[in-house]
């Protein structure tokens, strides 16, 4: 058996452990905010001094906010509890070069990584079927992925760091596309269309996806409790605008619905709602209050 230590148990990562605990494998579970520990489900352990959580692990999976977190982390381990790590799995959305930051410090320890970035929300954490986009070499991926099956589909798309560029490209077609749903539900609810009914029209054509069926609603709602939230997708839309730079490359669409989200993000209420809140974004540019 595996012994895991699962770092952050946000709303994304609490039911990723979750899955794995579930699944047989024995989770202990850290948080910078220890608070949070003393609610786990009975199948997860829980430890709040961060050495003492991964002494003994053999995976370590990291889910926290951003790859400064987790550089700040991994600077306070000793060498003592990282000498049972074998595999170290960065899940949270991070820039490639820090992905590729990260393995070069750990690999000091001996230990291997993959950046292995998640798609699909809350909703798909809690079911076990996120997208998961695997940076590393083959014969790591190979040897760790069924730990992966608990939580989703794994996918080995390239060396360590192109799981995190898998992971912008993503986001840049979320965050565009939701751009395109906002207009394409306001524009039917201003000419009188039934927006639900024309979902189902839409559905299994061309123009239909996720982001339609379930942001298309919640637009039409104006139901914006977070799964994915505004503050993390505006995070990881800068983060394509500095890869876009070092690349020199010019996105324009990607760049217009960052600006979108800023100023969406311009109130900062608007920051933990869910990312289909551009609809709102949109309703303002066109003086519509509801």
């Amino acid at each position: 058996m595996n012994f895991i230590t699962f770092l952050g148990i946000g709303k994304m990562g609490l039911p990723m452990a979750n899955n794995l605990a579930n699944a047989g494998y024995k989770v202990t579970c850290w948080n910078r905010t220890p608070a949070k520990l003393k609610h786990l489900p009975p199948v997860l352990a829980g430890n709040s001094d961060l050495n003492t959580a991964i002494s003994g692990a053999d995976i370590v999976i990291s889910m926290l906010s951003d790859g400064s977190a987790t550089k700040e982390v991994i600077s306070r381990l000793s060498d003592t509890s990282l000498s049972s790590v074998k595999t170290w799995i960065e899940m949270a959305s991070v820039l490639p070069q820090e992905a590729i930051d990260q393995a070069s410090y750990l690999k000091k320890n001996s230990i291997e990584y993959l950046d292995s970035p998640v798609s699909g929300g809350t909703v798909a954490a809690k079911n076990g079927n996120l997208a998961i986009m695997v940076g590393g070499e083959e014969n790591i991926f190979h040897k760790t992925k069924e730990i992966f099956y608990p939580l989703g589909r794994p996918v080995l798309v390239g060396p360590i760091g192109t799981g995190q560029l898998a992971k912008l490209a993503n986001q840049a077609i979320v965050g565009i596309t939701i751009g395109a749903v906002a207009e394409a539900v306001l524009l039917l609810e201003r000419g009188g269309a039934d927006v639900d009914a024309v979902r189902d029209a839409l559905s299994g054509g061309f123009a239909d996806s996720t982001i339609l069926q379930q942001h298309g609603a919640r637009m039409s709602k104006r139901n914006f409790e977070p799964g994915g939230s505004v503050k993390t997708q505006l995070k990881d839309l800068k983060n394509i605008q500095k890869v876009a730079k070092m690349l020199d490359l010019d996105l324009p669409m990607l760049n217009d619905v960052t600006k979108r989200y800023l100023t969406l993000a311009d109130n900062s209420q608007n920051l933990e709602k869910d990312h289909s809140a551009l609809f709102i974004e949109l309703l303002k540019r066109n003086k519509i209050k509801d």
